[in-house]
């Protein structure tokens, strides 16, 4: 059996070695790269492999059917009995699985299923690390120091079940995080900008456009203003806007708001989908193949959940319009929520992006406005209320006073306490839509494109003595 090791050829002997009622097997094989710098140097590289197995076995008992899930890494064709055994008695030990359904099929089998594994290696950063050389060059000669890591996985996801689905897709997933650092300004005060970017493939990152950013934040901080907690006019950057937005739809399941648990929930019953939640002509969508932030255009679930079900695994994706033109249209759902709600069926996807019809860049706003702060990127967020959906957390790495148009010092850090949902109906003006990287959730989330945000009175609940 030790000959069997090409992924498809795995998904296909577990599925033979299977005696359970029906069977789901996902195998991730998965590839990544990346480099390191600190002090304008780079530190370390590498290139990683790894694979995943993920065993779903189903059994119908007369109650209704169960599920048992067992996950394992490093998984060898001689571990694969073992592992679907485990399922199997998993399921069998476990009591009727709510969201039950039966497994997806007349699914057309991808064409590539037999293919290899995509892989990635140092190749990736071709033409992005000699770049990254001459930005170490050019913040030496400007007495800054660059800090931060590159990293490339691609991970090529084969899925199969006992209906005869046969699904391969291949995801690319590039993140960049720097951070500049520079001498103390006149008044002691130490001075550090981020910069971050989501990439399919390096090929659309400039580290010398990154660096003239950093460059010039760290030039805004050579003066320093103590400002009091309160509201303040914000301008928030699409990468802010992303992580709060990322966490709205985390928190979008619709049987928690049917069962009047979330800032969703309608008062008296049901779900506020339908309504109106901002004046501004904003839509927020997630498309599978969405030009430049392509994801899974089938659900992958490895385990079922408030937004996910094991059952659902195959299920083919579609655009999905979470909020249209203002008004909130989906909520996310499994096959069996959307039973339970009488919702469309709408499960969560790869992607997130908020169009709202916004032209002007996030500089162009800065111009626009007579007084206000301008943030850099949101920090430690957590939910305090899931009823009104407010968060708090801390703003990082710069915040900047903006009188006249100008930006005329830094800021001290601030807590806020702010709900995304109300933070919606309250915005005043949406920029232009950019690709982002989320800077709290950029482990778990990066394919998003966003506007910047001008919030006419953003809640800045105490200072922070944070950097």
């Amino acid at each position: 059996m030790s000959r069997i090791s090409k992924p498809h050829e795995i998904v296909e002997r577990a599925l033979e070695l299977s005696a359970a009622d029906g069977c789901v097997v996902i195998a991730d094989e998965q590839s990544s790269a990346n480099l390191r710098w600190a002090g304008n140097a780079l530190t370390t590289n590498g290139v990683t492999r790894g694979r995943t197995l993920t065993v779903i076995a189903t059994v119908d008992g007369k109650e209704g059917a169960a599920s048992g899930v067992v996950s394992r890494s490093a998984v060898t064709a001689d571990d694969l009995e073992p592992l679907v055994r485990a399922a199997e008695a998993a399921a069998r030990g476990a009591g009727p699985a709510e969201d039950a359904q039966p497994l997806i099929d007349s699914v057309p089998a991808s064409p590539d299923f037999t293919d290899a594994p995509a892989e990635t290696d140092s190749t990736v950063f071709a033409d992005f690390a000699p770049a990254l050389g001459e930005a170490f060059a050019r913040a030496r000669a400007g007495k800054r120091e660059l800090y931060g890591f590159a990293n490339h996985e691609l991970t090529s996801t084969y899925l199969g079940a006992s209906t005869g689905l046969r699904l391969r897709h291949d995801q690319p997933n590039g993140t960049l995080e720097l951070n500049a650092k520079a001498p103390a300004a006149a008044d002691g005060h130490s001075r550090s900008a981020w910069a971050g970017r989501s990439t399919r493939d390096f090929k659309d990152v400039d580290p010398a456009q990154l660096d003239a950013e950093l460059a010039q934040r760290l030039a805004w901080a050579e003066r320093r203003i103590d400002l009091p907690a309160g509201r303040y006019e914000t301008l928030l950057p699409p990468t802010a806007v992303a992580d709060l937005l990322i966490y709205q739809l985390w928190s979008a399941a619709a049987r928690d708001a049917s069962e009047g648990r979330t800032v969703f929930s309608k008062p008296g019953g049901g779900t506020r989908v339908g309504e109106t939640l901002s004046p501004l002509p904003l839509t927020l969508r997630s498309d599978p193949r969405e030009p430049g932030l392509e994801s899974a255009p089938f659900v992958i679930a490895h385990s079922s959940g408030d937004d996910a079900s094991v059952f659902d695994n195959g299920l083919p994706l579609a655009a999905t319009d979470w909020i249209r033109d203002g008004k909130l249209e989906h909520l996310v759902t499994t096959r069996h929520s959307a039973g339970l709600t009488k919702l469309p069926v709408a499960p969560g996807a790869g992607n997130l992006i908020m169009d709202a019809g916004g032209e002007r860049s996030l500089e162009q706003m800065v111009s626009a406005t007579a007084r206000g702060l301008l943030l850099t990127c949101l920090w430690y967020i957590r939910e305090v209320d899931p009823a009104t959906l407010l968060l708090t957390g801390l703003t990082r790495d710069g915040v900047y006073l903006v009188e006249n148009g100008e930006v005329v010092g830094e800021v001290n850090n601030f807590r806020f306490n702010e709900s995304p949902v109300d933070l919606l109906s309250r915005a005043t003006e949406a920029g232009r839509t950019e690709k982002t990287l989320p800077r709290e959730w950029g482990d778990w989330f990066t394919r998003a494109a966003m506007p910047a945000l001008r919030i006419p009175d953003f809640n800045m609940s105490s200072v922070s003595q944070g950097v």
